[in-house]
């Protein structure tokens, strides 16, 4: 193996593009993020100015070869991971934008769900797609600007594409322009049957959506294209593409089916390697494709929570109670317990496994005594809590209790965080050295479809640990806690009663 040898990531994400660049044995040799602005047209809404996204993320790439002195001519690969279910339109001739992309976090189709529920497709959904009728995913978002911009004639005219943001970019940096998704991305657009690999003519037809503006749907691991020679100086090839929690969940190196990981990101998403068999949640999770190799796939378990470390991106932002999200560790271990203050930062609906797309927001439990350090404290007990009703319901599903997490994403470096995790769950947390596992997914999927690793044996061999955490919260304090968390989520529910919102 040429011992000089590397492949980037471009880790799109929901709040920031990075790239990273990591040698042969994947260890990071340098990485580099642009966070872009975050649009809020109205409560509830969420949108992206996608060049911004484009802009940030070349400019990312760009800036990561720089600063890591790499010879262009010793990248061997490039692969693409990122923020799933947000939905672009653009212009097949122009490449221009018809609208804002409209992020997953946007609940602004919530009418456009309940009235395929009304018209009796709920069960088609969730047997076809793997999927809970929600918002959340790509398939209304879609609808909802072809029907915003009258643009139906176009889209059967073959004038337009629809993408997540995986095809956004391969489109935008690859030349010839290829217009494709990868299995796990198109799982998520409530519009593909991940039992035939195809996308569903119901559904399809259900919400208007001319086949001639879909991509063509590939493999995880592959080449779709050579990046522009204009970007880098040189032809390098495009590898891979995937959902970010899949790259996770192949970067944690969870190959055999029961191994689970979480990714504490924007949100948290719990998946759980299922084999070569989709397997259908009794507990309000959904079934996704977790990876596609050489055609065949391999399914996961997921459970989301739509806002985890967006939360103290909010007390930082908004509320203005902290400067940097590493302070929260310090605040939060200043408290010997909650004080019985619980945050439901449900700002977009609660994900699984309650999927109430009206649940808002709440702080409850506020005394006289109630501080700042409470408050952050309740920040970050959230992440976990919310986590472990994932779990749970994992748990429930599969008849037997974890034994094991492995934790990953930014939020999973503050050890206040994974310790109150493995208290909580009763199970061991364990952190691998790199922490990036969405990129290192990316990367190392594109490495196998150029050579740099030659297979899954290989690739698992280089997953190290870091950090194992045992839990040591009573039982008694346990159940204590998680009684307290539950009735605040139930206060949280259907807190806006109109479809509107």
């Amino acid at each position: 193996m040429n011992t000089h040898t590397y492949v980037i990531a471009l880790d799109q994400g929901t709040t920031s593009s990075r790239a990273v660049i990591f040698d042969e044995q994947a260890r990071i040799v340098a990485m580099k993020s642009y966070e872009f602005e975050q649009i809020y047209p109205q409560p509830g809404w969420v949108e992206h100015d996608p060049m911004a996204i484009l802009n940030s993320q070349t400019d990312a790439l760009r800036e990561v070869v720089r600063i890591s002195g790499v010879p262009v001519e010793n990248i061997a690969a490039i692969g693409i991971t990122n923020q799933r279910e947000t939905t672009l339109v653009w212009d097949k001739k122009t490449g221009k934008p018809v609208y804002n992309a409209i992020v997953w976090q946007c609940r602004r189709t919530a009418p456009i769900v309940k009235r395929l529920c009304d018209e009796g497709l709920e069960e088609h959904i969730r047997n076809v797609t793997g999927l809970v009728p929600d918002a959340y995913f790509s398939g209304t978002k879609l609808k909802w600007i072809l029907d915003q911009f009258d643009l139906y004639e176009r889209a059967e005219a073959g004038e337009l594409c629809f993408g997540t943001v995986d095809t956004f970019l391969a489109w935008n940096l690859c030349e010839g322009r290829p217009h494709v998704t990868d299995a796990t991305n198109a799982s998520r657009t409530m519009l593909f049957d991940i039992h035939k690999n195809e996308w569903d003519e119901t559904l399809l037809k259900a919400l208007n959506i001319p086949r001639a503006i879909l991509p063509k749907v590939v493999d995880t691991s592959g080449v779709v294209g050579v990046l522009d020679a204009e970007i880098l100086g040189r032809e390098i090839p495009v590898a891979a593409l995937a959902g970010d929690q899949h790259a996770a969940l192949f970067g944690q190196g969870c190959y055999e089916p029961g191994m689970m990981k979480n990714t504490y990101g924007t949100g948290c998403f719990l998946l759980m390697n299922t084999g070569d068999q989709p397997a259908k949640s009794e507990n309000g999770l959904v079934t996704t494709i977790g990876w596609r190799l050489n055609g065949k796939c391999t399914y996961a378990l997921e459970g989301s929570v739509f806002i985890g470390g967006a939360v103290i991106q909010w007390l930082r932002d908004e509320l203005k109670v902290i400067e940097r999200a590493s302070e929260t560790e310090t605040i939060a271990r200043s408290l010997k317990d909650n004080g019985g203050v619980y945050m439901v930062p449900t700002f977009t609906g609660l994900g699984a496994p309650y999927w109430d797309m009206y649940s808002r927001g709440m702080i409850i439990g506020l005394t006289r005594g109630t501080g700042r350090a409470h408050i952050v404290r309740a920040a970050l007990e959230a992440i976990a809590y919310q986590s472990a009703d994932l779990v749970f319901a994992m748990a429930s599903d599969c008849g037997q209790n974890p034994v094991e997490l492995r934790v990953d994403g930014g939020a999973s470096a503050n050890q206040f965080l994974i310790q109150f995790q493995s208290d909580i769950l009763n199970c061991r947390v364990i952190r691998p050295s790199v922490i990036e596992t969405t990129a290192l997914g990316a990367a190392l999927l594109a490495g196998l479809a150029v050579g740099v690793w030659k297979d899954i044996d290989e690739i698992r061999s280089i997953w190290n640990l870091d950090l194992s955490l045992e839990p040591s919260m009573s039982e008694e304090e346990r159940n204590r806690v998680l009684s307290g968390w539950h009735k605040a989520v139930e206060r949280s529910k259907k807190w806006l009663e109109t479809d509107n919102g």
